[in-house]
């Protein structure tokens, strides 16, 4: 595939256009290979789970109590016997008979209701009685076999992404190994005679690199295997060098800092050499310049990112983390968006959208309103530090007025 569909000169494109041109970049997921359960969280199925028992396997007791056959008599009962969690009755039941049951235990045969600890007296040896039996239901407190999950259906999608409710949920089944994709590997690097290593004195003129270390939280967040290549200078060569090593032991490749249109800014031109570019400008604030590509003849996928921090954030959510989401089975991914109300007037400017870091709560009503975070410049880390989601400000949008609804995208979404 060529970049013939990203061959759009320096004209503005809005953030649609942008990602839709991005579905260009990734043909195919990346290669399976078949995982233990113990190494399954974070990892994204690459094929669907089907049961093979009914969950539960018996249908069981919800409460500890009795178990008895409908209707259940407003007199006494005869216990026959207890059935407790992981053993099962020998006998049937019969009118007028039940037994003491504990929570998960399987019900007798001819057994259909469960009646709660709390409602039963014991007049004597072998007798139990009901209390409060006009409230007795049929069926109630029982658990049907198979209602979780039935015999051979679908308990799990291929592309689902394997948290500890889906890692529970395969435990129950008796899987033990299940198919996923190869986690992809990211080469990053920062660029920029001005920036310094954490640890390094800083020079005069110098700050410290921020950029690769919120890229590799991002990047771990998605459960990908960083390659961290370090700093490299303001040199064409060194950088054109950097990109085609990255190409040939990564699946993806992203930079930051270099892709704007300053002197020194050498990422675009170094990629002439390695690998194909698409640059974009793109209707948006934080983060308008960009890079994007293809390295190498493996036509491996390249992000330039903005030398900002929070323009490397916001892009990155943007717009590599769809890419990824590709790449590791999940085409159709979006991130979560929820509706809220802005809580103070909101600056933004007609013809681009803005993402503004805010935090967003509920009031008594159950409405959610949201706040931005202080100022927010594209270099101020303490922005997002205190956001929980992006606050998208339309293009069409000159502003958001107190009380108007807004649209937030959740932060640290990596379901």
């Amino acid at each position: 595939m060529s970049l013939s569909c990203f061959d759009l000169g320096e004209r503005m494109l809005s953030v649609s256009e942008a990602q839709r041109h991005l579905e260009g970049l990734v043909s195919a997921p990346l290669a399976t290979e078949l995982c233990p359960l113990a190494e399954l969280p974070g990892r994204i199925l690459a094929e669907a789970i089907h049961s093979p028992i009914d969950v539960p396997q018996n249908t069981n007791a919800a409460m500890d109590g009795i178990a008895l056959a409908w209707p259940a008599p407003s007199a006494e009962l005869s216990l026959v016997g207890s059935v407790l969690a992981g053993s099962r009755a020998e006998r049937s039941l019969d009118a007028g008979e039940a037994v003491t049951i504990t929570t998960g235990a399987p019900l007798p045969r001819g057994a259909d209701t469960v009646i709660m600890q709390e409602q039963l007296i014991f007049p004597g040896e072998g007798r139990v009685g009901i209390t409060r039996s006009e409230t007795v239901r049929r069926g109630q407190h029982v658990r049907q076999a198979g209602e979780d999950v039935a015999r051979d259906s679908q308990a799990l999608a291929a592309g689902t992404r394997l948290g500890p409710a889906q890692l529970g949920l395969l435990a129950s089944l008796g899987v033990t190994e299940a198919r996923v994709h190869r986690r992809p590997r990211v080469a990053i690097f920062s660029s920029g005679d001005e920036v310094t290593a954490p640890g390094e004195p800083l020079p005069a003129a110098g700050i410290y690199d921020a950029n690769r270390y919120s890229l590799r939280g991002l990047l771990d967040g998605l459960g990908c295997e960083v390659i961290d290549l370090g700093i490299l200078p303001d040199d064409r060569e060194a950088i054109a060098g950097a990109l085609a090593r990255a190409a040939e032991e990564a699946d993806m490749v992203i930079t930051s800092g270099g892709v704007s249109v300053g002197r020194a800014d050498w990422i675009k031109a170094a990629l002439g050499e390695v690998g194909e570019l698409g640059f974009w400008r793109i209707a948006m604030r934080p983060g308008r310049p960009l890079a994007c590509g293809w390295l190498g003849e493996g036509r491996i996928p390249f992000f330039g990112l903005p030398g900002n921090p929070v323009a490397v954030m916001v892009t990155f959510l943007q717009f590599v983390q769809p890419v990824l989401r590709r790449l590791m089975g999940q085409p159709d991914w979006q991130p979560r968006r929820l509706t809220a109300l802005a809580a103070e007037p909101l600056r933004s400017r007609a013809g681009r959208v803005d993402y503004l870091r805010g935090s967003y709560h509920s009031d008594r009503q159950g409405r959610l309103w949201v706040t931005p975070t202080g100022r927010q410049g594209s270099g101020i880390l303490t922005s997002m530090v205190l956001a929980d989601c992006l606050i998208e400000v339309a293009a069409e949008c000159e502003g958001v007025a107190e009380g108007e609804p807004v649209t937030l995208q959740l932060l640290n979404d990596f379901s």
